[in-house]
This record gives structure tokens, C-alpha cells and sequence, in this order.
């Protein structure tokens, strides 16, 4: 009997309070919006273990369209924790890292839009800069540079 092979990483999930604010600040990173819409009914609830479940969604796809985050904000039930001002060494998910072809010009650009850094952008022998950062509604994103492949 042969194993059963993965086939890929699906998507990631991440729970907001602002939609909209989560799709803007995502496309400002260079993911596309790809759809949106509800998810409820017997069906979810059943699937996620909460029951009665109402929440609106919206799936962004990375420029290669490899990766994708599934944005989610619960109507019902109301979210009971908040995990979004955890140190960077707390247990479990905590997030997600883009590579990026300018890293300054990153930083920089999400800034504007309330983005802070975590720590500072720092080099990884000759390989990658790298920094954390946290924007919309604190969550924690990080960002690398690939610097072996650069054409100078």
C-alpha cells in the first residue's frame, strides 16, 4: 500500500476584526484579492467545531499564485481570545513571512500605513535580510530579502 502524499499548503488563515482593512493592507504587501463572500450553515459550524458559525471570508493569492491567506471575520459566535500582541516566541501559529523584492522599500511603504517594526531589519550571512513587523490590527507579519540572487 502505497502512502499517502501531501499535495500542498492550502492556504493560511488568519481571524480579523476589520475586513476591509485586512484586504488593503495585504494588497499593499502584493497579494490579489481573489474572492469574498459568507460562510455559513450547518456544514461550517460542523467543520470548524463551533456550531452555529456566520463569517465573511476573503481568499488572497500571492503573485505567484502558489500561496494564498484566507482572511476571516466571525459574526458568530464572537471571537473569545486575542493573540495578536503575543511576543514573537509565544506558543503556535503567530505569522506569516512574505519574500520581498526591496525590503526597504517595504518597510517603508507599510509604515504609511501604520506598520511598525518589531525588532530592525537585520542581514543573515549574505543570504536574506529579514525583519518582523506588525500592521493591521497588530498582527505579526515578517519580510525577506533574497540577496544571493540579486543582478547588481
Amino acid at each position: 500500500m502505497e502512502n499517502n502524499k501531501l499535495l500542498r499548503l492550502d492556504n493560511v488563515g488568519i481571524v480579523v476584526e476589520s475586513l476591509d482593512g485586512a484586504i488593503s493592507f495585504f494588497e499593499e504587501i502584493g497579494l490579489r484579492l481573489e474572492g469574498r463572500g459568507m460562510i455559513e450553515g450547518e456544514w461550517a459550524g460542523r467543520v470548524t467545531g463551533l456550531g452555529a458559525q456566520q463569517a465573511e471570508i476573503a481568499m488572497m493569492a500571492t503573485p505567484d499564485g502558489h500561496s494564498r491567506l484566507e482572511l476571516s471575520r466571525f459574526l458568530t459566535p464572537p471571537t473569545v481570545s486575542d493573540h495578536r500582541t503575543a511576543p514573537v516566541n509565544s506558543l503556535g501559529y503567530l505569522r506569516v513571512m512574505f519574500t520581498v523584492e526591496d525590503i526597504d522599500e517595504m518597510v517603508e511603504r507599510l509604515m504609511k500605513h501604520g506598520a511598525q517594526l518589531v525588532g530592525e531589519v537585520m542581514q543573515f550571512e549574505d543570504t536574506y535580510r529579514l525583519c518582523y513587523m506588525r500592521g493591521i490590527e497588530g498582527l505579526l507579519i515578517g519580510l525577506a530579502e533574497e540577496l544571493g540572487n540579486k543582478k547588481v
